[in-house]
C-alpha cells in the first residue's frame, strides 16, 4: 500500500520507509493538519459526507477555497469523493484513525495545557483542539 503525504509526489511505501522517510512524511501530515482551513473541513466531515456547496455553508468558506483544500486532502488520501445526486460528495477514507488522531491531539492539549501550548512559535493559539 502507498500512500502520498503532500503535493511533492513522493510516494513512500508504508512497509519500506526508511527512518528519514517516516520523519519527513510525519512532518508532512502535520503540516497538512496544520492549517485552520483544512483540519476544519476534516472535522466537518467527521460527521459524514459533504458536497462543496454543503461545506461552504457550513464552514462560511469561499467555493473556490473549499474546493482547492479538498483537491490537496484528496492528493493526500485523507478525503475521497463519490458522484452524487448534486456533484461530488467527499468523505474521510481513514476515519477511524482520523478520529484517534484528532481525539489523542485533544488529550494532549488537555494535558498539557492548551491555552498555553506553542504560543511561542505563533503568536497565539487559534481555537481548540477537540
Amino acid at each position: 500500500m502507498t500512500r502520498s503525504w503532500g503535493r511533492s509526489g513522493d510516494h513512500l511505501d508504508v512497509k519500506t520507509r526508511t527512518a528519514g522517510e517516516t520523519k519527513a512524511a510525519t512532518v508532512a501530515l502535520f503540516h497538512l493538519l496544520g492549517d485552520t482551513t483544512r483540519l476544519a473541513i476534516l472535522q466537518r466531515l467527521t460527521f459524514g459526507e459533504g458536497t462543496v456547496v454543503d461545506l461552504v455553508k457550513t464552514l462560511g468558506l469561499p467555493s473556490a477555497t473549499t474546493s482547492a483544500h479538498l483537491s490537496y486532502l484528496m492528493d493526500c488520501g485523507l478525503v475521497d469523493r463519490r458522484t452524487a445526486e448534486h456533484g461530488h460528495a467527499y468523505y474521510i477514507t481513514h476515519q477511524p484513525e482520523l478520529l484517534d488522531l484528532l481525539n489523542n491531539a485533544g488529550h494532549l492539549l488537555a494535558a498539557v495545557g492548551a491555552d498555553t501550548t506553542c504560543t511561542h512559535i505563533h503568536g497565539t493559539v487559534e481555537g481548540n483542539a477537540s
